[in-house]
């Protein structure tokens, strides 16, 4: 039986939560406060953890920075309101292997647990490929196309590359788009997600140790840069990274050898390094958090991943392809959103990029019981953040309006007066100071 830990500080709902999930075979445990979790987690291990994101004595991030310290094969789960899609972005960087925004839909949760249920459990941070990231849709807008021509310049060369975009946007895809270009396509692809490595665990995890090199060192463990030898080693959020890692990490690029923590053994590696990053790297160095000549030794070659607010010509091709997925992997027949809800899409600014995409098509097509999927099927949040968006452009726009007619009322009563300002001034019905800061703000002499 599946073990799972909820964290929600809202009673009522936490109850019904407790028992709709015990009902579906669910070993449950229920805690409202960081304290009551903590003290649950150090009494037994759970296979799953639900964590609301506010509560009375932190966050639910909290709880996961802790779970993440302990383990890295429990699956957790984010519970936030649609406004908070931007913590979502640091909770998946930090560990979370998915959320579900409030409303809780049940249906739409356990489709959540069951996909992760369903996946092998992964004893290190290292991340496994994923079938969405080998059908990505490549795109045809002008962004799109200039992408992939990076992608196809730099793949052939052993260059290092440094991906820059938002996070959601598809960096993974364009590191593995690049090693399977490359002619070390045959050797292993390893990515590591530097967001999750721990200060004290990052060198083990990267170069390896040896039994008894600190506690908790068992057995001698292979590091990653020796797995991927002969092939690429992808550093996802290398930011993340500490500054001693940092000189660790310059060392084993430039001289090509690793020393596993607690030995000195050094051990020869080859491997092809791409970084991805949703920082300004340069701004880092700037404010000393990132090394200037690690920056330099990775940025052989750059490439910066547009978000999908700018790639509105490939808007219709990912809904299309995340709408196919998701009929596969839930059992529907949707084919098309209706035209509202595309339109929606286009005015949505879309902070969590294509993630955030994929996981509103999927949400649609599970509540969709019909062959299209319309805006009632979109989360009350979204609608609001819409209209809300509206809003503000309908004041700018009424208030750019008026400031054009005041313009045009000033020069027509100054044309009238032929320049005379105090007469001007009794006329608008406003004194000379006035006058004169409109006439400085709209470029009137």
């Amino acid at each position: 039986m599946t073990k799972l830990l909820i964290l929600e500080d809202d009673i009522a709902f936490a109850r019904i939560l407790n028992k709709f999930l015990i009902k579906k075979g669910y070993d449950v445990s229920l805690a409202t406060t960081l304290k009551d979790a903590n003290s649950y987690i150090q009494k037994q291990k759970f296979d799953l953890y639900l964590l609301d994101y506010r509560l009375p004595d932190g966050t639910g991030l909290d709880l996961l920075e802790t779970i993440r310290t302990n383990t890295k094969s429990a699956h957790v789960v984010i519970m936030t309101g649609f406004n908070d899609v931007r913590t979502v972005v640091r909770a998946m960087k930090m560990g979370a292997a998915d959320y579900i925004t409030k409303p809780v839909n049940p249906d739409e949760l356990l489709m959540i647990f069951k996909q992760l249920i369903s996946k092998p459990k992964q004893k290190t941070v290292t991340k496994k490929a994923s079938s969405s990231s080998e059908k990505y849709v490549k795109g045809c807008s002008t962004k799109a196309s200039k992408l992939h021509e990076f992608i196809n310049l730099v793949a052939p060369t052993d260059m290092a590359v440094i991906i820059q975009g938002e996070s959601g946007t598809g960096k993974e895809y364009v590191a593995r788009a690049i090693h399977k270009a490359s002619k070390r396509s045959s050797n292993p692809f390893v990515p590591i997600d530097c967001g999750v490595l721990s200060r004290d665990l990052a060198a083990g995890e990267l170069f390896g140790y040896i039994k008894g090199a600190f506690t908790g060192a068992l057995m001698d463990k292979k590091g990653q840069f020796e797995t991927a030898s002969g092939g690429t080693l992808f550093l996802d959020e290398i930011g993340n990274l500490s500054y001693e890692v940092q000189i660790k990490l310059l060392r084993a690029i430039q001289e090509k050898i690793i020393q596993p923590v607690g030995s000195d053994q050094l051990i020869p590696v080859d491997i092809r390094l791409i970084a991805a990053t949703n920082e300004n790297l340069q701004k880092s160095v700037k404010l000393g958090e990132f090394r200037e000549d690690l920056y330099h030794r990775i940025n052989e070659f750059k490439i910066v991943v547009p978000p999908l607010r700018e790639r509105e010509e490939d808007l219709q091709l990912f809904v299309n392809h995340f709408i196919d997925e998701a009929n596969k992997d839930l059992t529907r027949m949707v084919e098309f959103l209706t035209p509202e809800a595309m339109q929606i899409f286009k005015n949505y600014d879309w902070p969590g990029n294509l993630r955030e995409l994929r996981n509103t098509v999927r949400r649609m097509v599970l509540l969709s019981s019909g062959k299209e999927a319309g805006s009632d099927l979109l989360p009350e949040e979204m609608l609001h953040s819409i209209s809300a968006i509206n809003n503000n452009k309908i004041q700018n726009d009424l208030k750019a309006l008026q400031e054009l007619t005041e313009k045009e009322q000033i020069e027509r009563v100054l044309d009238d007066v032929r320049g005379n300002k105090s007469k001007a001034a009794r006329l608008l019905n406003i004194d000379r100071k006035t006058l004169y800061n409109k006439m400085d703000k709209y470029g009137l002499k």
